[in-house]
């Protein structure tokens, strides 16, 4: 099982910016998907980002030409970079390991929290 720590998380005012970063355990992190997940008060988990082992990517279509995700492979990390963040963007952003464009990995962290609000 994979060990993943999010970090990054907090409150932005409309239209700001945030970095999310997700460190994950063990040696074959390079050889997995990742992605990021969010789920809302009420709402279902559902799917932001995605980064393949070899760097394609897909995204949300609310998140497209805002939000970008990027893998350090010496670093065991990816990250979520957020910019012109929206109140609807607000939620628990978690990190998941083994992910595929089909389905979720079976590795998740423990959530961090992305408040949007003036």
């Amino acid at each position: 099982q994979v060990q993943l720590v999010e970090s990054g998380g907090g409150l932005v005012q409309p239209g700001g910016s945030l970095r999310l970063s997700c460190v994950a355990s063990g040696r074959f992190f390079r050889f997995y998907g990742m992605a990021w997940y969010r789920q809302a008060p009420g709402k279902q988990r559902e799917l932001v980002a995605g980064i393949s082992a070899g760097g394609s990517t897909n995204y949300a279509e609310s998140v497209k030409g805002r939000f970008t995700i990027s893998r350090d492979n010496a670093k065991n990390t990816v990250y979520l970079q957020m910019n012109s963040l929206k109140p609807e963007d607000t939620a628990v952003y978690y990190c998941n390991a083994k992910w595929t464009p089909i389905q979720s990995g079976s590795d998740w962290g423990q959530g961090t929290q992305v408040t949007v609000s003036s």
